[in-house]
């Protein structure tokens, strides 16, 4: 089969087009031609190994598939060849044909295309954890989400919209902004131009932010805390700025916040059935038309190592998407 392959670590530009052997689902998997595979940021991250799981090399980047059964391993009984669905990889999604764990796989919604199906989990699934089961976040509260217009906070600030909270935006160009305004933020912050804390301060009238989205890290992250309210929650998703900040430990005290991380990966798996009532919510707000993904573009497969790069340089606005 045609596939991205990654032989050694390092940058999108190492990552070839090539021939791997077809997989062959074992017992409790599933074969699945793909159809669409969803570009994420762990996928930039795993092939400088720099991500928490490691894959043995040769491996095909991708973990967010959309597509159709074509066989089924030992013991499952839950899918049937045929079948769309989509599914969660880790790897090797950037491939015509893929196996997955059975308990990774869903059925896919009626209504979705594949495109749209396989953009979903990974970042409303992360955002929708994070905001509803970590920082609890309820109507009438401020939510600031740092990045905004990237694929995980781009999802958050439409769901902080939609569970009635105020959202306000942060990112780094008008363009990113004007995007955030119509996915539903009401304030937003160019922190390339604008103070980040001060802006902070400002729109909430001194009062600071109830919950914080940060999938960026770096500096902001300091500048953010500060201007939490009491009480706040912040919620730490991923590092996209490239630098783990290092957290002032007397701010959390001074502000009586929390700290929290969001890992939804993990969340997926050990909590496998509040996970699954979480994802039912998200379909039935895109049924209803309440959620709805930004692709920014769709990407060939010959053309995946663009998309990581775009995400890589942080141009790509709201999601990408590879067509097999």
């Amino acid at each position: 089969m045609k596939a991205i392959i990654c032989n050694q670590f390092g940058l999108p530009e190492s990552l070839t087009l090539g021939e791997l052997p077809d997989p062959k689902p074992v017992k409790n998997q599933i074969l699945i031609a793909v159809a669409a595979c969803g570009v994420n940021f762990p996928d930039a991250l795993i092939i400088q190994n720099k991500y928490q799981f490691k894959p043995e090399l040769p491996f095909s980047p991708g973990g967010e598939v959309a597509g159709k059964v074509i066989e089924v391993g030992e013991g499952v009984t839950q899918f049937q060849v045929g079948q769309s669905v989509l599914a969660l990889c880790g790897w090797g999604g950037f491939a015509e044909k893929v196996a997955v764990d059975v308990d990774r796989v869903f059925a896919m919604p009626p209504g979705l295309t594949p495109e749209i199906a396989a953009t979903t989990l990974y970042t409303y699934g992360t955002s929708f954890y994070g905001l509803k089961d970590r920082a609890h976040l309820q109507p009438g509260e401020t939510l600031l989400v740092l990045g905004a217009a990237g694929g995980v906070g781009l999802a958050a600030v439409e769901l902080g919209n939609v569970m009635g909270a105020k959202v306000i935006a942060a990112a780094s160009s008008d363009e990113k902004l004007a995007l955030c305004r119509e996915k539903g933020a009401s304030e937003t912050i160019n922190y390339s131009t604008e103070d980040l804390k001060t802006r902070i301060k400002e729109l909430t009238g001194g009062k600071g932010v109830d919950v914080i989205y940060d999938p960026v890290g770096g500096d902001y992250t300091e500048a953010a805390l500060r201007g939490i309210a009491w009480k706040g929650r912040y919620l730490i998703v991923g590092f996209a700025n490239g630098e783990i900040p290092k957290i002032p430990m007397n701010l959390p005290l001074l502000k009586g916040c929390a700290i929290m991380g969001v890992f939804w990966g993990q969340f997926s798996k050990l909590e496998s059935k509040q996970s699954f009532q979480n994802i039912g919510q998200l379909v039935q707000w895109i049924k209803e038309g309440k959620i709805h993904q930004h692709i920014s573009k769709q990407y060939s497969l010959s053309e995946a190592p663009d998309a990581l790069q775009a995400l890589l340089d942080r141009k790509m606005l709201g999601k990408g998407v590879v067509v097999i």
